[in-house]
């Protein structure tokens, strides 16, 4: 009880400086403006290593009305299922947003599943080598009626990935410090059935879809600080 009240005097602190320093500064120079143009559709390959697209099974939907206010909220978004010769299949979604201050923050799967009729059962956090380091993610499995979907994600803000709400604010800070404003990705997988075997098969799809790409477009992907 101590160390979780400790934990929500440094968020408050964390929040009450950085909404002092948004009143004396406002970051305004936007990453996403200076470096080379991102698009989702292109950077992910629709082929690699033993994984092609499936047309059969279609990635999570969201209502019109919560469409809407994503689309306000990323500048681009990518659904797409791959399956591989052994009949494995993976759903990829990837939001993108040019724009990560508070105002502009990811949607999150704990949230957006349950805004769907989902229920989360299970929630942890966890460590995930990519291949190229190991990044923090969180784990979770959503259910509704005999639907069970084992989800691992992570967020990007800027070079960094957190699923941590305080280094989360703390990156946020560390940008505006320097009047920049940082882009940021969420990148979801999931997959149906038991998590012993979704897991293992989300993990290959992964580190099999990163190898693939150009390490430039990694790195909006994972990062520059990986462990």
């Amino acid at each position: 009880m101590f160390l979780l009240s400790i934990r929500a005097l440094i968020v408050g602190l964390v929040m009450i400086v950085s909404s002092g320093l948004a009143v004396v500064m406002k970051p305004m120079d936007r990453i996403a403006e200076n470096g080379s143009k991102i698009n989702l559709e292109t950077m992910i390959p629709m082929r690699f290593s033993d994984w092609q697209i499936d047309e059969t099974l279609i990635p999570l939907e969201v209502d019109p009305q919560r469409l809407a206010v994503l689309n306000r909220i990323y500048n681009q978004t990518l659904s797409r299922t791959y399956v591989n010769k052994k009949g494995e299949r993976v759903m990829l979604s990837i939001a993108y947003s040019g724009d990560q201050r508070d105002s502009m923050q990811v949607h999150k799967p704990e949230v957006c599943y349950p805004a769907q009729g989902f229920n989360i059962v299970k929630l942890v956090v966890g460590m995930f080598d990519t291949g190229f380091g190991e990044i923090e993610v969180k784990r979770l499995i959503a259910t509704q009626g005999k639907r069970v979907e084992p989800i691992t994600y992570w967020i990007t803000i800027g070079d960094a990935v957190t699923v941590n709400s305080l280094k989360w604010k703390l990156t946020q800070l560390k940008y505006g410090l320097t009047g920049k404003v940082p882009d940021g990705m969420l990148f979801r997988v999931s997959s149906l059935g038991d998590e012993k075997a979704a897991y293992p098969v989300q993990e290959n799809f992964t580190k099999h879809l990163l190898k693939a790409l150009s390490p430039e477009d990694r790195k909006y992907l994972i990062g520059s600080n990986t462990l």
